[in-house]
């Protein structure tokens, strides 16, 4: 099925469209959890925050964890599912937390795996170890 360019505002707007749930943390920024652009979703960075209590975990595990989580539940606001999920990109702090991140990722995404990318960084918001994003497609049905 080919995009067609919408021919008016009101079109427009079933094509982009605000995702957003309690269940992960409110965007600490001027931006949205998510935006669903079509059959896409683009889930914006989550970081491990529990959105009922605003703690973070304190080891990179339970971090990537929560983060991971966050990000389920942003998909699942929106329909979406792990297995609709293409492209990821994990941000951490300590390069050396990749093992340890991996075998928490893989839990999540065990078959047919997204493409990933995974890049260390000097900070994160909130000083947090791992920041994840993602893109899912799903084929209207």
């Amino acid at each position: 099925m080919a995009f067609v360019e919408p021919d008016s505002i009101l079109e427009y707007a079933k094509v982009k469209k605000v995702i957003s749930t309690d269940k992960a943390p409110a965007a600490i920024g001027p931006y949205s959890q998510a935006i669903q652009a079509g059959e896409f979703l683009y889930v914006s960075g989550q970081i491990p925050v529990d959105p009922s209590t605003g703690n973070i975990p304190e080891t990179i595990s339970a971090q990537a964890e929560q983060s991971l989580t966050n990000l389920k539940n942003i998909l699942s606001a929106a329909g979406y599912l792990l297995s609709d999920v293409v492209k990821t990109t994990v941000f951490v702090t300590d390069i050396s937390n990749f093992a340890e991140v991996n075998g928490i990722y893989a839990k999540y995404f065990d078959k047919e795996a997204p493409a990933r990318s995974f890049v260390a960084v000097k900070d994160l918001p909130k000083g947090v170890g791992i920041e994840i994003e993602a893109v899912a497609w799903r084929r209207k049905v």
